[in-house]
C-alpha cells in the first residue's frame, strides 16, 4: 500500500493505492457513520460494507442532481444524523461527488471519506477535496472545496468494472501524463496490454502516479487559484461535449483533450509530431478523439463555463508532452478555431 497525504486547509487527507475494502472498518468511527452507494457497487460490493445505514442511488450522472441530494439529506435526518456523524461514499466519480458534497453542506459539514471503486474516481473523482453537483446539466456548478479524511484506492475492486468504465478513466490517466509527466507517458504507451488486462502492478502504477501528480498539484493550490487549473486539461470542451451529447465523462474530456491539444498546435506551442504521439495514445485505448456535435451549441455551451472571466477563459494548453500551462485565451480565439 502507497500512502499520500494532502494538507488541506481545514483538514488532512489520506490517500491509501492498494489498501483493501475490506479494511474499511480502520478508517471509521464505529459509530454514527452513514454510506452513500449506487447500485452497482452495492451489487457487487454491498456484502463487504460495514454494518452501519446504506443510501443507495442510480448509476449514472443524471444522479449528481439536487433533487438526488436533497432526498439524501432527508434520509441522514430520518436516520437520525447529527454533526457528530460520519459520511462515507463507496462508488465511482458520481457516488463520491454527492458523498462528498452532502458531506460538506448537511448541518455545516461533517466528516466524510472515500472508497473510490472505478478507475476514474481513484485517479481523479475522489482525490482533491472538489465535491460538486450539475444544475440542469451544466457540470459541477455548485459545489465546495472540502477535502475527505481519507480515500481508499482498492484497485481490485476494478475487475467488477465495464471495459467501457475502464476505458473512460484511463482518459484522466493520460491527462495526467500529459500536464506532468512524459515517462507516464511512455509507460502508457508500452503497457497498453497489461493495463487492458487489468494487471495488478500495473494498475497500481498508473493508479499511485495519478494520485502523486494530483496529490502535488491540489498541495500547493487546494482552491484552484493556480496551478491547479492545470487538471482542468481537456475538461473545458470536454464537459460542454457532454451536456450537449450525453457521452461518458471520460469520453467527453478524451475528445476535449484533442481540442485542446490542437489548440495548442494552432498557437504554435505544441509540435504535430507530439499532437500525433497524443491522438495514436487515445485510440489505442479505445477514446474517441472526436464527436458528433453541433460544434456552435458546444461553444455556446462552453462559454458558461466556471473558468470564464468576461471575455476570457483560463485555458490550459500543452508545450509538449509532460508540460501544460495555463494560457488565458480570448473567447474570439477560441470561437474561431471551435468553428
Amino acid at each position: 500500500m502507497e500512502k499520500f497525504l494532502i494538507e488541506g486547509r481545514d483538514n488532512h487527507s489520506a490517500i491509501l493505492v492498494g489498501e483493501s475494502i475490506e479494511n474499511l472498518k480502520n478508517y471509521i468511527p464505529d459509530s454514527g457513520v452513514f454510506i452513500i452507494t449506487d447500485e452497482n457497487v452495492d451489487k457487487f460490493h454491498g456484502k463487504t460494507f460495514p454494518d452501519f445505514p446504506v443510501y443507495v442511488i442510480e448509476p449514472g450522472e443524471s444522479s449528481k442532481d439536487f433533487p438526488v441530494v436533497a432526498k439524501i439529506y432527508r434520509w441522514l435526518l430520518d436516520e437520525g444524523a447529527d454533526r457528530s456523524s460520519f459520511v462515507v461514499g463507496i462508488g465511482g466519480g458520481v457516488v463520491c461527488d454527492i458523498a462528498g458534497f452532502v458531506a460538506a453542506t448537511f448541518m455545516r459539514g461533517i466528516p466524510f471519506g472515500f472508497v473510490a471503486s472505478s478507475l476514474l474516481a481513484q485517479v481523479d473523482a475522489s482525490v482533491g477535496g472538489k465535491n460538486g453537483v450539475n444544475l440542469e446539466g451544466y457540470k459541477n456548478i455548485v459545489g465546495t472545496f472540502t477535502q475527505p479524511d481519507f480515500v481508499i484506492c482498492d484497485t481490485a475492486l476494478l475487475r467488477t468494472l465495464p471495459e467501457s468504465e475502464f476505458r473512460n478513466g484511463m482518459a484522466e490517466v493520460i491527462k495526467h501524463a500529459l500536464i506532468r509527466d512524459t515517462e507516464m507517458f511512455t509507460y502508457l504507451q508500452t503497457h497498453r496490454h497489461a493495463l487492458l488486462n487489468l494487471q495488478p502492478d500495473a494498475l497500481n502504477t498508473i493508479v499511485s502516479q495519478s494520485v502523486k501528480i494530483k496529490a502535488a498539484i491540489v498541495q500547493a493550490d487546494e482552491r484552484e487559484q493556480g496551478v491547479r487549473r492545470l487538471l482542468n486539461f481537456g475538461h473545458t470542451w470536454g464537459h460542454a461535449i457532454e451536456k450537449i451529447s450525453k457521452i461518458p465523462h471520460g469520453q467527453a474530456v478524451s475528445v476535449g483533450m484533442v481540442f485542446a491539444a490542437g489548440l495548442s498546435v494552432q498557437q504554435g506551442y505544441l509540435e504535430n509530431e507530439e499532437y500525433q504521439k497524443i491522438l495514436n495514445l487515445i485510440e489505442s485505448y479505445g477514446l474517441p478523439v472526436l464527436a458528433e456535435i453541433d460544434k456552435k451549441q458546444a461553444f455556446e455551451v462552453m462559454l458558461k463555463d466556471k473558468k470564464r472571466e468576461r471575455e476570457q477563459m483560463h485555458f490550459i494548453l500543452l508545450e509538449s508532452i509532460g508540460k501544460a500551462f495555463v494560457k488565458e485565451t480570448d473567447i474570439e480565439t477560441l470561437k474561431t478555431f471551435a468553428l
